[in-house]
């Protein structure tokens, strides 16, 4: 069977932990984050990793082949 192609994008946003789940990090921590755009709170929040939803897990995996 001839080799896949890891998905450049998905390899540097998704991995894989030991049991077999998709872990990401949290959208909108780019910018605005003084002042006025968002309170401590909530950055402290994004700061913190979470799991890909069940429904995309698959996709990422296939994705990922080798991570």
């Amino acid at each position: 069977m001839p080799k896949l192609k890891t998905h450049t994008g998905a390899k540097k946003r998704f991995n894989l932990t030991k049991t077999g789940k998709v872990k990401r990090a949290h959208a909108y921590k780019s910018h605005l984050l003084n002042g006025h755009g968002k309170d401590t709170k909530r950055k402290r929040g994004l700061r913190k990793g979470a799991y890909a939803d069940d429904t995309n897990a698959a996709t990422i995996k296939r994705m990922i082949p080798y991570k």
